[in-house]
C-alpha cells in the first residue's frame, strides 16, 4: 500500500465510515477522474481485505475492516455528516486537528466533534434530529458541567449545526448555524469589519 492508501485507512478509523464521493474529494479530486480513480482504489483495498464496503447506499460507503458497526446502521447518515463538515471546514483555513466523539467523564457533554483551528479549540455538535427544548436544555448542561470539571484552562466554542434554532441561555458560547459555510463566513465577515465575534480572534485560510 501507498501513503495515500494508508492514510485513506487511518481516516477511516477517524471518521468511522465514508462514502465513495467522500473519498474522491478527499484524495483524488486533483486527478482528472476522481470518481473513476478512487472506484479502482477502493475495489482494490476491499479485494485485499484491507477495508470493509456497504453496498447498502448509493454510492456505497467504507469501513475499517475491523469495525463493529452494522453496515446498514441508522448512524451512518451521523457519521457522514461529520465528514462532510469535516470537508467544508478544509474549504476554508487549515485545520489542526479533528477528532471525532472525544470522550469524557459519565454524565459530561458528549460532543461530535473537537476541531482546533489557529490554535483555537471548538466543539461541533452535528443536529439532524429535531429535539425537544428540555432535551436541549440537558445537553447544555452536560457542556456546562465538562466546562467545570477542569478539563480545560480555555473552554471551547461550541458551534451547533443545525436547521432548528434552539433557545439557549447559558455562560457557554453557542453559535447555531445552518453549515459550517455559514459559521466560517460570518467570521469573514466579522474579521472585515474588523469586529470581533464573541471573542474569536484567529484568521481563516
Amino acid at each position: 500500500m501507498n501513503k495515500r492508501d494508508l492514510q485513506l485507512i487511518d481516516d477511516l478509523h477517524r471518521f468511522r465510515v465514508m462514502s465513495r464521493n467522500d473519498i474522491a474529494d478527499l484524495y483524488f479530486s486533483h486527478l482528472k477522474s476522481p470518481i473513476t480513480s478512487a472506484n479502482i482504489v477502493l475495489k482494490r483495498l476491499v479485494r485485499d481485505k484491507q477495508i470493509d464496503v456497504s453496498k447498502a447506499f448509493s454510492p456505497y460507503v467504507y469501513f475499517p475492516i475491523q469495525s463493529n458497526m452494522k453496515r446498514n446502521s441508522t448512524k451512518i447518515p451521523h457519521f457522514l455528516k461529520i465528514v462532510e463538515i469535516y470537508k467544508q471546514l478544509q474549504q476554508h483555513t487549515k485545520i489542526d486537528s479533528f477528532i471525532v466523539e472525544p470522550k469524557y467523564k459519565k454524565g459530561l457533554a458528549e460532543p461530535d466533534i473537537l476541531v482546533t483551528i489557529k490554535g483555537k479549540q471548538f466543539y461541533i455538535e452535528v443536529q439532524r434530529n429535531l429535539y425537544s427544548q428540555k432535551v436541549m436544555d440537558q445537553k447544555i448542561k452536560r457542556y456546562e458541567a465538562l466546562k467545570y470539571s477542569n478539563e480545560f484552562t480555555m473552554f471551547p466554542f461550541i458551534i451547533m449545526v443545525s436547521d432548528t434554532r434552539y433557545e439557549i441561555n447559558s455562560d457557554v458560547t453557542v453559535f447555531q448555524v445552518s453549515s459550517i459555510h455559514e459559521f466560517m463566513n460570518k467570521v469573514r465577515k466579522k474579521e472585515q469589519a474588523k469586529q470581533p465575534v464573541n471573542e474569536i480572534k484567529f484568521k481563516i485560510g
